[in-house]
């Protein structure tokens, strides 16, 4: 079920996609699977005090550099923050574009759990442009409390390591509770906990496709 070569990542805000599947995105890239990300927020109206309006853009891009993922392979849009359900069909649109041009074989989104509108809102158009995909929902905990994830991605402490260091590049963002390199790996040892293995990330099965 995850042997696609194509990867999407599809991250409402700037540093989502990291938070949820990182570890996740560091081993496929190890393997040499192709892995595209696409944001759909710069947040321009979230940035703090004393840090340019850009500021989450060109950490953005830092991030995805120390993945290893390819300025090419970053798609960055720029729908206002918090304010997504009011532009739930331009959403849609944008990603049956991805759909048509990347071609992914696996696609993650947030949570179908998740409180936060424009994650929801992601999740759910997500689902409706990729109905023919494997899908996987992506925790956060601070907004996914109700998650239940049933497939579980195995991963090693240099993946971690990596996801750790692409998170750390978002400076603007270190005020946060969650941005907590021991937050991060605690939920990778209670995922990997279910996995019967050291570190894991865990996601919601949305949608399987079974090939032969």
């Amino acid at each position: 079920m995850l042997r696609g070569k194509t990867i999407l990542v599809c991250s409402p805000h700037t540093d989502d996609g990291e938070f949820g599947c990182g570890a996740t995105l560091a081993r496929f890239l190890r393997e040499g699977k192709r892995v595209y990300y696409a944001v759909f927020s710069t947040c321009q109206q979230s940035v703090p005090k004393g840090f340019p309006l850009d500021v989450l853009k060109k950490e953005q891009s830092a991030s995805a550099k120390a993945f290893g993922i390819g300025a090419r392979n970053l798609k960055i849009f720029d729908f206002p923050v918090r304010h997504f359900p009011a532009h739930r069909q331009a959403i849609l649109e944008t990603l049956v574009a991805l759909r048509k041009k990347i071609k992914p074989d696996i696609v993650f989104m947030p949570s179908a759990r998740d409180i936060h509108q424009d994650h929801a809102t992601i999740a759910h158009e997500t689902r409706r442009a990729f109905k023919n995909t494997v899908l996987l929902g992506y925790e956060l905990p601070w907004n996914t409390r109700h998650f239940k994830g049933n497939l579980f991605v195995t991963v090693e402490k240099k993946d971690l390591d990596k996801k750790i260091r692409a998170l750390a590049c978002y400076r603007s963002q270190q005020f946060r509770h969650y941005a907590d390199k021991e937050l991060v790996v605690a939920l990778a040892r209670v995922r990997g906990a279910h996995a019967a293995v050291q570190y894991a990330e865990g996601f919601e099965l949305i949608n399987g496709i079974l090939t032969r």
